[in-house]
């Protein structure tokens, strides 16, 4: 099974009954899949603006949705998942990147979106971010990004690239351990939800009330807080031999799996909220930490702030990576 192949699969399992996209490189094969399913809605959309906003729409009208894209698209879509996010709408955006900005390089892999996913849109905002680093685990955290989604009653990223995407392996899909969660809230058309992005109290607009906007945002961020830390997913390889800790994620983590043997390596899954407690226990045992990316050193940016320390860092850009040249750095 292919990476993109896993991620429309997995959706179907968790149970999507709605998908929206606009087709571009390397996320392409996610919606390929999805079109040829008979038991979910699906719309090949004029644009990523409209793929997201109809995903939004139809998770409103309950029923769990996803689109999928790359970097371009995953731009374009940023104030859409700032209204998911007021609207405290489920939803779960794949992000298969390629090198940028812009079209950049379209069909070779980047990690370049990594800050985009958590930052990206306007105004304060506590996203879920998972990164997987194979198939069958595109396959276990796509399910998972669903019951996020549901649970924090807000958008989840799934972060890939074009490497985890176009790779091959073989799944042993009943081996894989999860657990589908349901729909969570009021179905639509009972209560009263305000659905225009502007802040509201029980249905009502409060645009000028701060008050409103304050208890509302700490309501939002306490309960990420209190959900992320069900889906505190890592890996961490020790070794008692070393003073040094390789930080990687994604498919940099596959490359450079062979340096265990002569360092210490942490593979965070989930992204963000960023793994604040296990890495400071974990970070203790080491002088010396180096983040390896491909990108010009974003998650690095991440780990210095939360360890307060100075962090190396190895970026790997132009959308290709060796683990001789990595060794070269590592000299």
């Amino acid at each position: 099974m292919q990476g993109n192949e896993a991620v429309a699969e997995a959706a179907v399992k968790a149970g999507i009954k709605f998908y929206a996209a606009y087709p571009i490189t390397p996320a392409s094969e996610i919606m390929h899949v999805m079109a040829k399913k008979k038991d979910i809605k699906f719309v090949h959309a004029e644009d990523e603006i409209a793929a997201v906003m109809m995903a939004i729409g139809a998770s409103i009208s309950d029923g769990k949705s996803m689109t999928s894209t790359s970097g371009p698209g995953f731009s374009l879509m940023q104030e859409s998942i700032g209204m998911a996010t007021m609207t405290e709408t489920p939803l779960v955006i794949v992000n298969v990147q390629r090198v940028g900005p812009s079209t950049g390089m379209p069909t070779l892999p980047s990690q370049g979106d990594v800050l985009q996913s958590a930052y990206g849109s306007h105004g304060d905002r506590y996203p879920i971010v998972f990164y997987p680093n194979s198939v069958s685990e595109m396959y276990k955290y796509t399910i998972e990004s669903f019951n996020a989604a549901e649970e924090n009653q807000g958008p989840v990223i799934l972060l890939s690239d074009g490497f985890l995407g176009h790779l091959y392996e073989t799944v042993e899909l009943d081996k894989i351990d999860y657990k589908v969660k349901d729909r969570k809230g009021k179905k639509f058309g009972t209560g009263n939800r305000h659905y225009t992005g502007l802040i509201s109290k029980n249905g009502i607009p409060m645009t000028k009330d701060t008050k409103v906007y304050r208890e509302w945002i700490k309501k939002v961020k306490e309960r990420t807080e209190k959900i992320a830390k069900n889906y505190a997913f890592y890996e961490y390889l020790e070794n008692e031999k070393s003073n040094t800790l390789l930080i990687a994620y994604g498919i940099t983590s596959r490359v450079i799996l062979p340096l265990k043997e002569k360092y210490s390596i942490f593979r965070p899954i989930r992204m963000f909220p960023v793994l604040e407690k296990e890495l400071k226990k974990i970070s203790e045992k080491y002088k010396k930490i180096i983040v390896i990316e491909m990108n010009d050193g974003q998650y690095k940016k991440e780990i210095e702030r939360v360890l307060k320390r100075e962090i190396e860092s190895i970026p790997i850009l132009g959308g290709s990576i060796h683990l001789s040249e990595i060794k070269d750095k590592l000299k």
